[in-house]
């Protein structure tokens, strides 16, 4: 039911849903409320749904003060403004101070397209995951979105949303069950494991098939929780497969590759290939050249993934 939907209006429209059950919840934002799909709440809950301005240090502050009386805060702004702008902020008034905000950061990685380098976050992951008690989530599709909602609800604490704003390739359907916490096996194999997060998981998949075509047999994890990271998942995985490749449309440092190398290197050591950006800012053009010139394409994750194969058979 939600193929079609852009992953703004999945997420605009679940949060209208729970506002009307809950008058917790609350929703700021930061002059980009028609960006991100949440303008019509302002008319239907004009006392729970407000605009601060371009104040996102101000917006992140005010929700850590609604908090504090209980209130459950949605801010939103594009990645770059609800990240390294508001650091401190989360890292001292939310983080430190204990506070129940979810934190929306809209258009992740290559997906700004023409808003360019400065709209461009590829750090965001990483800034955020060295900070102690954040969870950061980023759904795959509309379907996981809808169902992670409630959970991000009930969960009591701060939690960054990685949220791609545009229409998303179906992963999951109606009887997919989600839990925030535990990673989603998508395609068993055993030969190599396949880590993906957010939009790179529809190019893993496309890897998957491609590899199968040639005799390998990938296992596919979607990693929808960044941090906490689901440890068990990581390393049961590469116990049966001895080798990984990590996809992820962020820089490769600090992000899924960082996140999944500090699990191996602890519990399961093994060769890893991270497929993302390499250490490079963004730059204005759309999706497709960029997954090409950041060589983040299926093609990409095919060729690391007979990288890290070849290593494993030297030993």
């Amino acid at each position: 039911m939600y193929e079609n939907m852009e992953m703004r209006q999945v997420f605009a429209g679940e949060l209208e849903r729970i506002m009307q059950e809950d008058e917790r919840v609350v929703c700021i934002d930061a002059d980009l409320a028609r960006a991100n799909g949440t303008l019509g709440l302002r008319s239907k809950f004009p006392d729970r749904a407000f605009d601060v301005g371009v104040a996102e240090q101000n917006m992140a502050s005010v929700a850590a003060g609604l908090a504090a009386y209980g209130f459950i805060p949605f801010i939103g702004s594009f990645t770059p403004f609800a990240t390294r702008r508001i650091c401190d902020q989360v890292a001292i008034s939310i983080a430190y101070a204990k506070r129940n905000v979810k934190i929306v950061g809209s258009d992740p990685g290559i997906s700004a397209e023409l808003n360019g380098g400065t709209h461009m976050s590829m750090e965001d992951i990483g800034v955020l995951r060295s900070i102690p008690g954040m969870v950061i989530f980023e759904p795959v599709d509309g379907m996981q979105m809808a169902k992670a909602m409630p959970e991000l609800i009930k969960y009591d604490g701060p939690v960054y949303i990685r949220l791609f704003r545009k229409p998303a390739p179906a992963v999951f359907g109606e009887d997919y069950e989600f839990d925030l916490f535990k990673a989603d096996v998508i395609k068993e194999g055993g030969d190599v494991s396949i880590f993906a997060s957010g939009i790179m998981v529809a190019h893993a998949a496309r890897a998957c098939e491609i590899l199968k075509g040639k005799g390998i047999q990938a296992e596919l994890i979607n990693i929808h929780t960044i941090k906490p990271i689901d440890r068990e998942a990581v390393v049961n995985s590469v116990r049966k497969t001895g080798a990984a490749v990590t996809c992820e449309n962020h820089n490769i440092i600090g992000g899924l590759k960082s996140a999944v190398c500090e699990v191996l290197s602890e519990d399961c050591p093994a060769p890893v290939k991270a497929v993302g950006v390499n250490d490079h800012f963004g730059e204005v053009a759309k999706t497709d050249y960029l997954l090409k010139k950041y060589k983040m394409t299926a093609e990409d994750i095919v060729e690391a993934a007979f990288e890290v194969i070849k290593k494993k058979g030297e030993g």
